[in-house]
């Protein structure tokens, strides 16, 4: 460590320069992990940090990417010119070992590989991740292949959805949804309402697993409750999301308290 200047007076004022310091890890010591978050989401930054909170060293930084609030395919596309921008954002200089695109419509209708590609631009060290990325790797973890699917969107919306789910492999046995196009009302749906969505789910249709598409949506908190009253698993695109994001970070840790998908490891 280098010592202080000896100290210079500056009319009534002592002024002490170059004083030593040391450096540590920071907050980041195990990871860091950027989140693009849509201007129009109430949600996804408070059920993030709720599970966040509970992991030392691993840090959040988060991004707002402009976007409309009614949720419409064209919308959705919109947003794809904006993505890399919003990368850049995070800790300018230093890269980050994960960056999350909060939109699971957005994500679909844009498709995957190229949301990735317009994060590659700004981070291209990064794993990447999506709401409908994660839900796929919950499903693979989960070991589920016929699934039900509740979300808020539009009709028009929720049939790009459900195609996309379709096309993949998986196993659409039951598709719910609340037809709520605005955003800002989507993250008003009450945790009991979307309780009873997902019971309804089940009620017409056996299946392996539930997932609950939309950031917007609030569910992390009530997971784990909900998810031993039904007896299969759940998960949401927050929930997923946040779990696949800490997984591609290296991060194992098990957080019982989120549910059964946050004992798991990457399958």
């Amino acid at each position: 460590m280098k010592p202080a200047t000896a100290p210079r007076q500056k009319d009534d004022m002592i002024l002490l320069e170059r004083l030593p310091f040391e450096l540590d890890d920071g907050i980041a010591k195990r990871a860091k992990i950027g989140l693009i978050v849509l201007a129009t989401d109430h949600t996804i930054e408070h059920e993030w940090r709720t599970i966040f909170h509970h992991l030392d060293g691993v840090a959040l930084y988060q991004s707002r990417i402009l976007n409309d609030d009614v949720v419409t395919a064209q919308s959705l596309r919109a947003m794809q010119s904006r993505i890399t921008a919003c990368a850049q954002l995070f800790t300018p200089g230093t890269p980050v070992d994960v960056v999350a695109y909060g939109c699971t419509s957005a994500s679909i209708a844009i498709g995957e590989e190229t949301v990735f590609e317009h994060i590659h631009a700004a981070q291209p060290a990064a794993h990447c991740t999506t709401p409908i990325t994660a839900a796929f790797a919950a499903f693979k973890a989960f070991n589920a292949n016929r699934i039900g699917v509740l979300t808020p969107y539009s009709a028009e919306v929720n049939k790009i959805v459900a195609k996309y789910i379709a096309d993949r492999g998986v196993e659409v046995a039951v598709f719910g949804s609340f037809n709520e196009d605005r955003d800002s009302n989507v993250s008003r749906i009450t945790p009991a309402s979307i309780e009873k969505g997902v019971r309804e789910i089940i009620k017409h249709a056996a299946v392996e697993a539930v997932f609950v598409s939309c950031t917007s949506v609030r569910l992390v908190e009530a997971c784990k409750e909900l998810e031993a009253s039904l007896g299969i698993p759940l998960t949401s695109s927050n929930h997923a999301m946040a779990w696949h994001a800490l997984r591609l970070a290296g991060v194992d840790d098990r957080l019982t308290r989120f549910g059964s998908l946050f004992e798991l490891p990457l399958a």
